[in-house]
This record gives C-alpha cells, structure tokens and sequence, in this order.
C-alpha cells in the first residue's frame, strides 16, 4: 500500500467505501462479513475508510465502530451528514447549527469514538453551499472539538468550485472515472492550489468498470443499480456514473481491451491514481475479493501515455455526450 498526505496525515491511497456494509442499497453484508472485509483492507495497510450516517441509517457506522476496538494501529474514519429526512419539517431543518450538530453526535456515538477525523456534507443542494452557512456550522463543530477536519461530497464541478472557496475546507469528495474524465481539467487544479485534498467516489461506476457484467446482469431488487439505475430515486450519477447499463457495458469492453492486460477494475484504479492531485480513492466491496483486488491497484505501474491518450479519445468522442443526471 502506499500513502498521500492528508493535511498532516499520510492516508492510504486505496481507501474503503462502506455503503454496501450498510446493507440498504447494495443487498445484504451480514456483520461477520463486513468485519472480514475491514480486516482484509486494515490487513493489508489501509488506513482510510468512508461511511455515511444514512448508510443503513447507522449500520455502517456501527460495524465500523465495533471493528476499530479489534485493530491497535491508526484506522481515520471519514463520515457524511446532511442526507437524512427525519427531520419532522424536511431537508431545509437538516442544515441548522442544532441539526448538524445532532448528526455529528449520532455519528460520533455509532462509532464509539470521542472526535469525528473528517466530516463532509453529503451531496447537499447547490444552494446551501452557496449560502455558506453550512460551513460557518461546520467551522464551529470544529472549534468545539466535535470533528477535526470538515469536507464536502459534490456531485458537480460547479458545487466543487463552490466548496473550494470555503475557508477550512480540508476535503473535496467528487465523483471521478474513465466515465467522468473531464472533472481533472475543472476541478483539480485549484483543488491543488488551495491544498485540499481530493477523495474519489464511485471509481469502479458501481462495478461497470470491473467488467464482469454484461448486458442480461441483473440486480437484486434493494440494490440501487436496480431501482436506481435510470435515477428513478435519487441522481443518476450516483449509479453506473450516469450512464445506461447496457451502454456502459459495451463502453468497459472497449476500455478493456486498450488495458494492458485483463485487470480491468486494477488499471480503472491505476489510471485515476496517476493523477498526483488525488489524495485517496474509496472503492466499496462486498467481498474480501474486492477489497485484494482494489488495494492491488496500489502496486501497478503507471499506465502509458499512449493508452491515456486513447482513453481520453474514447472518452471524447463516445461516452462524454451520455451521462446522465445533473454532473
């Protein structure tokens, strides 16, 4: 495994996504087998892992906090708030100081844990960020020594140049892929002038660049690329990076076979490490197997510049024109 810096911390580059762990929107992870899961990735070097407070409501954040009792080295937690909808009045009464702060406690008390590594907002809407209120909530739970760092997960590159004119922001989490190439040229740059750091999600597009699937694979039906493969419940970005299911899997075959060998899932892993900027990528996993063949990205040399230029040319003149969903 090999490490970036995080501020004044050197994290894993090969993170963990744990939406499957809570077991709501990816089928079921029972908790033996999200503890072999963290072990597995822990094992190996990794030290950095994303949840969510709305992953399985709490689920997610509970195993991972009964599994931090299990490992004596550093293991830095990143978790999100703003996607809950128990509030009695709705989304807006999310995003007061009182109601933030409840969440950091929720998710402070799931994980067993006195003070939060790193605390995003989770996909809020465009204009609470522009506001800025958030961040003024965020910048005095940080004062009070309820979370260390503060970040937030965007799904645009207009949300991410908003986010990035906040002072404190330690974090910028973004989808980014061999689907969603043209966010480099938007967002990384200033990102990198303003020494945030960039945290990659949905980097395999929920399993497309893995290349196992093919045009009759079918999901189970509380998997969200099942009932959200056409954005049906929420934005189709965050399913198959907004691009058609069966679309994708003819697009993966073409990115194969400009790979070096048939490590698909490893090289989509490799390509986006080799952009410098990037401090850490945070595939999910299911199964032991995912997680040894995400981290085994971290080994791969780096790809060739003939081959980027022919992904970049694939991604131009072919895929760029059918995503989906606001991005």
């Amino acid at each position: 495994m090999n490490y970036r810096k995080f501020k004044d911390t050197l994290v894993a580059e090969i993170g963990l996504g744990t939406w499957q762990l809570g077991s709501a929107d990816w089928g079921n992870v029972d908790e033996a087998g999200a503890f072999n899961i963290l072990k597995a990735y822990t094992d190996a070097g990794g030290n950095f892992i994303d949840t969510a407070d709305v992953y399985g409501m709490g689920v997610s954040e509970t195993v991972i906090g009964k599994f931090l009792k299990t490992v004596k080295t550093d293991v830095y937690v990143a978790t999100k708030l703003g996607r809950r909808h128990d509030s009695p009045n709705g989304w807006p009464q999310n995003f007061t100081y009182d109601a933030m702060k409840s969440q950091v406690e929720d998710s402070l008390k799931h994980l067993d844990i006195p003070q939060l590594f790193l605390e995003q907002l989770h996909c809020i809407p465009t204009e609470e960020m522009q506001s800025g209120k958030v961040f003024d909530n965020l910048r005095k739970l940080q004062q009070e020594g309820l979370i260390k760092h503060f970040g937030a997960s965007v799904e645009t590159s207009e949300e991410a140049l908003i986010c990035l004119e906040q002072e404190g922001l330690a974090s910028l989490q973004i989808i980014f892929n061999l689907f969603r190439q043209h966010v480099a040229e938007e967002v990384f740059k200033k990102a990198k002038e303003k020494g945030v750091a960039l945290i990659i999600r949905v980097p395999l597009a929920s399993g497309l660049l893995t290349g196992k699937f093919t045009e009759d694979t079918e999901f189970e039906i509380k998997d969200h690329r099942n009932y959200n493969a056409n954005g049906e419940a929420f934005n189709a970005g965050e399913t198959f990076s907004g691009i058609d299911f069966k679309e994708g899997v003819r697009f993966a075959n073409k990115i194969k076979a400009l790979m070096p060998d048939d490590r698909l899932a490893q090289w989509a892993l490799r390509w986006i490490l080799d952009y410098r900027e990037i401090t850490t990528i945070i595939p999910g996993a299911s199964k032991v197997s995912q997680v040894n063949a995400n981290i085994e990205a971290s080994s791969l040399s780096g790809l060739s510049q003939t081959i980027k230029q022919q992904l970049k040319a694939l991604y131009n003149e072919e895929i760029h024109t059918k995503i989906r969903g606001h991005f």
